[in-house]
């Protein structure tokens, strides 16, 4: 399991680069993002890079991922999202600190799972049993 940070000018950039994460980067969100002071996630950034940043976040979502560290980190390299997104590993000693602040920080607002939950395929064929009462059935 990995952490992922997002910092960002606006909540928008940061909604697509969750949206980024989990459909071209193909990770799956185990947790809800969660709303992180912008400060604080500068802050962490600044401890793992160990150099100031350049810009400063007024945005900041974390959450935590099913992936290992190493598969997530060769995942994000691969897209461009709109949004500053570090994984935080638990070599890192602000990861024990973070991973305890997800689960008393508030929900992201503004996010929703585009993958499907259910592992059951669904039948769209017209005047099947299971569709719904509610669909038109055209015969």
């Amino acid at each position: 399991m990995a952490l992922i940070l997002i910092r960002g000018e606006n909540n928008s950039k940061l909604l697509n680069a969750i949206a980024d994460v989990e459909r071209h980067a193909n990770l799956n969100i185990i947790t809800k993002p969660k709303v992180i002071d912008a400060d604080y996630a500068d802050k962490i950034v600044e401890k793992i890079l160990n150099s100031p940043l350049r810009t400063k976040s007024k945005v900041a979502t974390a959450f935590r991922v099913k992936e290992d560290i190493t598969v997530s980190i060769l995942q994000i390299k691969k897209i461009h999202p709109p949004a500053h997104i570090v994984v935080i590993s638990d070599e890192y000693d602000v990861y024990d600190e973070l991973n305890a602040k997800l689960d008393d920080s508030r929900n992201f607002k503004g996010y929703y799972s585009n993958k499907s939950k259910g592992t059951q395929l669904k039948d769209y064929k017209v005047g099947s049993k299971s569709s719904s009462s509610n669909m038109n059935n055209y015969m």
